[in-house]
C-alpha cells in the first residue's frame, strides 16, 4: 500500500524572471543526446517534464492548455507503447493529473499558482553552482532543474488546488471546479421579469 504526502501550493514567488530563458528544439537534443541517464529519466519519451509528450515539441516552461484535451488521444501512441503514465480528465466538479515524478528528486518537487492562472509543478535535479545567478529558474533552467506548466482553466479554483505524492513516485493534482455563485443559485436577484 502506498503512503500519500500532501505538498503545499505556493502562491507567492520572488523570482520574476524564472523561466525567462525558452527551452529550443536544438538544445533540447543536444542536452539529451549527451545521453546523462538522469536526464533520459526526467526529460525523456512519456515524462510529464518531456517537452516531446505532446506528440511535438512544446517547451514545458510555457504554459499549456492540458484540459483542453482528451489525455487519450495525445498521448495515444506512448501509452500504446507502454511509455507514460500521465494522465488528466476531468469530471463535473474537478480537474485531475496524474504523473510520475522521475527518479529521485520526488523529495523537492514544488507546486506553486502563478497569479491564478497557471499551475507549475516544478523541482531541482541538481544543485546550481553559479554564485552568481540566485535562482536556477532564472538562466537555463533544465540544466538544473525540471517544469511542466499548465494553464488553468477559467472555472478552476485555483485556491483549493490539493496535491499529493505516493511512495511511488506519482504525483496526482486535483484542482476543484468552482461553483455557481450565490446569484445562479438563488436566481437572479434583480427583482425584474
Amino acid at each position: 500500500m502506498s503512503s500519500l504526502r500532501q505538498l503545499s501550493i505556493k502562491t507567492e514567488d520572488h523570482a520574476p524572471q524564472k523561466w525567462s530563458v525558452s527551452l529550443k528544439e536544438d538544445v533540447f537534443k543536444r542536452f539529451i543526446s549527451q545521453g546523462s541517464p538522469f536526464v533520459v529519466r526526467i526529460f525523456g519519451e512519456g515524462s510529464l517534464f518531456s517537452p516531446l509528450l505532446f506528440g511535438k515539441f512544446f517547451d514545458p516552461s510555457d504554459a499549456f492548455p492540458l484540459w483542453e484535451f482528451e489525455s487519450g488521444i495525445l498521448l495515444l501512441s506512448l501509452r500504446s507503447s507502454g511509455k507514460t503514465s500521465v494522465d488528466w480528465f476531468q469530471s463535473d466538479h474537478e480537474y485531475v493529473l496524474k504523473a510520475e515524478i522521475p527518479g529521485a528528486w520526488e523529495n523537492n518537487v514544488q507546486v506553486y499558482v502563478d497569479n491564478g492562472k497557471v499551475v507549475e509543478i516544478t523541482g531541482q535535479w541538481r544543485q546550481h553552482r553559479e554564485l552568481n545567478v540566485k535562482d536556477w529558474r532564472c538562466g537555463n533552467w533544465w540544466e538544473y532543474g525540471y517544469v511542466r506548466r499548465l494553464e488553468l482553466p477559467e472555472d478552476a479554483d485555483w485556491k483549493n488546488i490539493e496535491a499529493r505524492l505516493n511512495s511511488e513516485k506519482n504525483i496526482e493534482l486535483r484542482i476543484p471546479k468552482k461553483g455557481p455563485s450565490c446569484e445562479e443559485k438563488n436566481g437572479s436577484s434583480n427583482g425584474s421579469d
